[in-house]
């Protein structure tokens, strides 16, 4: 389950245009050094899952491999959604700190 203040500011960051929505965009964006924080939904193919983490790893980018692709999609009024991006750099890295914050208190 993601916690209310992690929807909020994830839904805030797609208002102000700084999300980024599936696969494609995504990793055109990891390419293009465009993007500073992935999260990849838990249920995502293996393959996809291996892939994205090392376009992470390669354009350090931090990732989160957390919640389902339906909370996901969810957050950004889609049925499913398995990889999001975060564009700007300060939205990315309190979104970075207020989800591991609250993965550290469950």
């Amino acid at each position: 389950m993601i916690d209310n203040k992690v929807i909020q500011f994830i839904r805030l960051i797609k208002k102000s245009g700084n999300l980024l929505e599936g696969y494609n965009r995504c990793e055109e964006a990891l390419k293009n050094n465009k993007t500073q924080l992935i999260i990849i939904s838990e249920d995502v193919s293996e393959n996809t899952k291996r892939k994205f983490i090392n376009y992470c790893n390669r354009y350090e980018v931090q990732y989160i491999n957390r919640f389902s692709k339906y909370d996901l999609g969810e957050i950004v009024s889609k049925d499913f959604v398995s990889i999001i991006g975060v564009t700007n750099k300060s939205m990315a890295e309190n979104l970075y700190k207020l989800i591991n914050d609250q993965n550290s208190i469950n």
